[in-house]
């Protein structure tokens, strides 16, 4: 019993030394005492671990990550409600966004246009989209009730409004620009004319904002890569010996022809008078001689202008003349760089809007003859047509006309040696020809002695009459 009690005692003991306690030594105990039950000592307290207080930021921040998402999910379903919401926008409407203009700009435009009535929604979507930077600028058309949404994104992909203007073949450089300058969506100033020859006629797509000057570098740019193209693709037997007189012989045939079926013909009989080394006789090459980029002379060709010895009178001068008349489309350009295989010297019009072609000057007179009879039977023809030939110093002849050169268009001008040509007033009443000829290589040739070679810098002719 005894031996249980100190086991029990001893059991004790070591269990306080386990736990790093003394255990107090005990006075002995009297036999009454020993027979007295111990109580057990309590036992140790367990040690509690501290929860952490980073589980508890994590748990508060997972927390409110949870929050702000569904709080974002629920703004962002309300901001996709919003901007594809209907505008305030009644009817269809061009709004004009200028160059170099902020969002915050944009959308103020928009606002005073009527497209849309909350700018600082646009601005914040534009900006969530990652679209802030690509709003373009132009003429836009924005359709009746745009959303917030699709204004952003037809500013973005959708194309602006396009203007054109259209170039007609066969002006002069000068009076492409007066042309540029009466359109009224183009902006700017041009910087001067360009040179003759180095514009390519053709309709020019543009958006508003667009200045005069780009378009004529638009212009000068697509004539060199047209030039480039033909130059590479013509004929090797050509006698042109450069980009710049394929340009000078194309403007002469743009000037001479409008029909597309015989631009390559004309060409070829130029080409066969410039290997026979005869003079070209282009009518327009007068008129550019005497007023240049004007173009026209607003009146007829006098029979002293066909002597006057200008650097472009095709009648004077031997080959081509030192630069265009003119600005040639790419149609004409293509007819130069390969024209018709023919035999061709002359052409005279053959009264349907063409001409009539001819190889030999005997079969050139009866075509003439046939256009006399066919102008013969037509009302008397207008006065200040440009390319027709006056008389002034004949009785009543202010204005007159020829009537029998009106229409003989370039070569076709070489008439028979000693033939008059008959004068018709603008009354329609006939007058006193003169008798002037301009069929070249015959004594009656009054241009015979004032021939000019302008291939040769040296026999360049003196301007003033000789």
């Amino acid at each position: 019993m005894f031996g249980r009690k100190k086991k029990s005692t001893l059991i004790s003991e070591h269990e306080a030394e386990a736990h790093g306690q003394e255990q107090p030594r005990l006075a002995p105990r009297s036999p009454s005492e020993a027979l007295k039950p111990s109580l057990a000592p309590p036992p140790p307290p367990r040690l509690r671990r501290r929860r952490g207080g980073m589980l508890s930021v994590l748990s508060g921040l997972l927390t409110l990550i949870v929050a702000v998402a569904l709080a974002g999910l629920f703004g962002f379903s309300m901001l996709q409600q919003e901007v594809t919401a209907k505008g305030p926008l009644q009817t269809d409407k061009v709004v004009l966004i200028p160059r170099n203009t902020g969002t915050s700009e944009i959308a103020g435009i928009l606002k005073e246009e009527g497209v849309l009535n909350q700018p600082f929604l646009f601005e914040a979507y534009a900006l969530i989209n990652r679209q802030r930077g690509q709003l373009k600028a132009g003429e836009f058309q924005f359709k009746a009730g745009t959303s917030i949404e699709e204004a952003i994104d037809t500013l973005v992909n959708g194309k602006a409004i396009l203007h054109s203007v259209t170039v007609p073949e066969g002006l002069t450089s000068e009076q492409i620009i007066a042309r540029l300058y009466e359109n009224e969506i183009l902006s700017g100033d041009i910087a001067e004319t360009p040179r003759e020859g180095t514009l390519l006629p053709d309709t020019y797509k543009f958006e508003r904002g667009t200045t005069r000057q780009q378009i004529v570098g638009t212009m000068q740019a697509a004539q060199r890569q047209a030039l480039n193209q033909i130059w590479q693709r013509r004929s090797a037997e050509l006698p042109i010996k450069s980009p710049q007189e394929l340009v000078i012989l194309a403007s002469i045939v743009e000037k001479e022809t409008g029909r597309a079926d015989e631009r390559t013909r004309v060409a070829g009989v130029f080409i066969n008078r410039l290997m026979k080394r005869m003079k070209l006789q282009s009518d327009p090459t007068i008129v550019y001689g005497l007023v240049g980029g004007k173009g026209t002379l607003g009146r007829g060709i006098l029979r002293s202008e066909i002597e006057a010895a200008t650097p472009y009178n095709t009648y004077v001068i031997e080959g081509l003349p030192p630069g265009p008349i003119a600005n040639p489309g790419r149609a004409a350009l293509e007819a130069v760089a390969n024209p018709s295989r023919t035999k061709d010297l002359y052409f005279v019009a053959d009264g349907s809007g063409g001409h009539a072609f001819a190889e030999s000057y005997d079969q050139h007179q009866r075509n003439v003859a046939r256009w006399r009879q066919i102008e013969k039977s037509k009302p008397a023809p207008d006065s200040n047509n440009v390319d027709r030939i006056v008389d002034p110093e004949a009785p009543g002849q202010s204005g007159a006309v020829d009537d029998g050169l009106s229409e003989l268009r370039g070569t076709a001008n070489a008439l028979p040696a000693g033939s008059s040509r008959p004068i018709v007033g603008a009354n329609g009443r006939p007058g006193r020809a003169r008798g002037f000829d301009a069929s070249e290589g015959t004594d009656k040739d009054p241009l015979k002695n004032k021939t000019f070679d302008l291939t040769n810098p040296k026999n360049v002719p003196n301007l003033k009459q000789p």
